[in-house]
């Protein structure tokens, strides 16, 4: 029989759903099976939220039963690359074949948190993902921390990337050279809602497909080697009201936060090291979380200081009717192992629950914290996180908030899909757990 080339009415598109550990997962139908498939979805498998980061299957007891729909969300299709090349690409939710959202699916806990903090306060999020990466295949060069030798570096490949970026909702803000090795930052614009971690999901998937096709191969993985500099995810948060106008900013306040920003934040620093295994949730990722590597150790409020778990982003006063705009803090102690809507979910959860319970932040730090003895830090309100994936699953798994937020069923699957992935490791070197985590992301 003549093979015969598919037609460009009948190409694929691919549904896509980013997993527990932040890996996207697809099917595809023909694009001439659209209408149908936004209603009906395509089958989906319970017992595929058991695997792994590294595709080996975690306990639990999903097991072999049971059916589920993934249905492409029409607001979040694109069509991508040119010519032959062209593609479709729709993120979609986990639902029950009745329709409703499956108690396991990260984007639909996402979708629950802004809800919940909609209706607790009136309040609608703005939150952008800034990435940070490396081009794993290259020699470094040296002395070249933000330099332009290494941005001239990537012109081959930033360029198509942006470009990429810019045929769907990721709108590209910024992109410099980092500090580290052929390491490169990329900052889209906030987005309101659902679309902030569609985003992150989106920027991941094309920086692998289109930086890739040129040659180079990037990683976000926390940290390449035990030494090495960290890659890190920071998310920052601004509120509006419904008719737009921010939330965010008190000028009355000594360092800008409305009350409900700092209750905000209050509640995520209350419960960080509860969601922590959500923000960082692989073992390395606590390679990268130490005192002096500028990420995130204590569960502190910083002003201007990059060390901190949430930081108060400074904003230009030469506009001061923009400042109230420009305001917004970042949380700094998540990485790109985490699937974007896991941590976004958890971090508007537990700031949702500090606006409720009215609870204040310690007050923000311009000091070096790995200096100060234990009482002095309790003394703040501050203390220590989770030094290993291990302590920070114990804490998700008997925190009664979390298993309030994301349901019982959920964070046993959570936990047991983690440490699945840890029982992966056991073996090995901290040198080559890093190399297995830096082909994965």
């Amino acid at each position: 029989m003549e093979n015969k080339r598919l037609n460009t009415s009948d190409r694929l598109v691919f549904v896509a759903t980013s997993d527990l550990s932040g890996i996207l997962r697809d099917k595809s139908f023909p694009i001439s099976q659209w209408e149908k498939r936004c209603h009906s979805g395509l089958g989906w498998t319970p017992a595929n939220a058991q695997i792994t980061c590294f595709d080996t299957f975690s306990d639990g007891a999903l097991g072999a039963f049971g059916d589920l729909a993934l249905v492409p969300d029409a607001e979040m299709r694109f069509t991508l690359g040119q010519g032959e090349d062209i593609f479709d690409l729709a993120l979609g939710d986990i639902r029950t074949l009745a329709g409703d959202p499956w108690v396991c699916c990260p984007r639909s806990h996402a979708r629950r948190a802004i809800d919940a903090l909609k209706k607790a306060c009136g309040a609608t999020l703005l939150a952008a993902f800034e990435h940070e990466f490396q081009i794993k295949n290259v020699t470094p060069r040296a002395g070249d921390g933000f330099g332009a030798k290494g941005f001239r570096d990537a012109k081959g490949w930033s360029g198509p990337f942006l470009a990429a970026l810019a045929q769907t909702s990721c709108q590209p803000d910024s992109f410099m050279k980092e500090f580290g090795p052929s390491q490169y930052e990329v900052t889209i614009k906030p987005a309101v809602g659902l679309m902030a971690p569609d985003n992150a999901v989106i920027l991941r998937f094309l920086a692998e497909d289109v930086i890739a096709s040129h040659g180079a191969m990037p990683s976000f993985s926390p940290i390449l080697n035990p030494d090495g500099i960290g890659n890190g995810v920071h998310i920052h948060f601004s509120f509006v009201n419904d008719a737009g106008l921010p939330l965010t900013h008190d000028a009355s306040d000594p360092h800008g936060m409305s009350e409900m920003t700092r209750h905000f934040i209050g509640g995520i620093l209350h419960y960080l090291d509860q969601i922590l295994a959500f923000l960082a949730p692989s073992e390395i990722s606590y390679l990268r979380l130490q005192p002096n590597r500028w990420s995130a150790a204590y569960n502190n409020l910083g002003y201007r200081d990059r060390e901190a778990s949430v930081r108060i982003c400074p904003v230009s006063t030469l506009n001061p009717q923009e400042i109230a705009r420009q305001f917004n803090f970042e949380v700094r102690s998540v990485d790109a192992a985490a699937s974007p809507y896991l941590a976004y979910a958890a971090l508007v959860f537990a700031g949702t629950q500090g606006v409720k319970d009215r609870i204040e932040p310690p007050k923000p730090t311009e000091q070096d914290l790995s200096v100060l003895a234990e009482d002095e830090l309790a003394a703040q309100g501050i203390c220590r996180l989770p030094q290993t994936l291990d302590k920070a699953l114990g804490r998700c798994d008997h925190s009664a908030a979390v298993r309030g937020w994301f349901g019982d069923e959920f964070v046993d699957l959570y936990v047991a899909n983690k440490r699945g992935e840890m029982a992966v490791l056991s073996e090995l070197d901290w040198n080559q757990k890093c190399d297995r985590y830096k082909d994965v992301y």
